[in-house]
């Protein structure tokens, strides 16, 4: 495994729980217990914002830096959310796809094929 992933993987299993965790016990303390359905209706609403302003983007429009971050920043609590609400643990499940990705890239860079 690339050393780069190891350290990726490594930092995420380090710190992930920690994040995932302050924001379960900022949504249990500040807001109303909602399902995991209306979180991952959230996130999805969420992530299609910022798909409309790359949209915006591409199409040549002028978008402010500061709205793109507040959508991705949007995403990353809604994923959160959304996790906690279905109780996955987003350093696990992270750290194995990452683990799944590398070993498909890896196969594809000795056979000399894009990934």
């Amino acid at each position: 495994m690339v050393e780069e992933v190891q350290f990726l993987i490594t930092t995420i299993q380090d710190q992930g729980s920690r994040i995932q965790e302050a924001f379960r016990s900022y949504q249990d303390k500040h807001f109303i217990q909602r399902t995991p359905e209306f979180f991952c209706l959230e996130l999805c609403g969420e992530a299609g914002e910022l798909a409309n302003l790359e949209k915006k983007l591409w199409k040549g429009k002028e978008i402010s830096i500061e709205d793109v971050e507040s959508e991705v920043a949007d995403v990353f609590i809604a994923l959160h959310n959304y996790a906690n609400a279905r109780g996955i643990s987003l350093e696990k499940v992270v750290a194995e796809k990452l683990a799944k990705i590398e070993k498909k890239r890896s196969k594809h860079q000795e056979d000399g094929t894009i990934y």
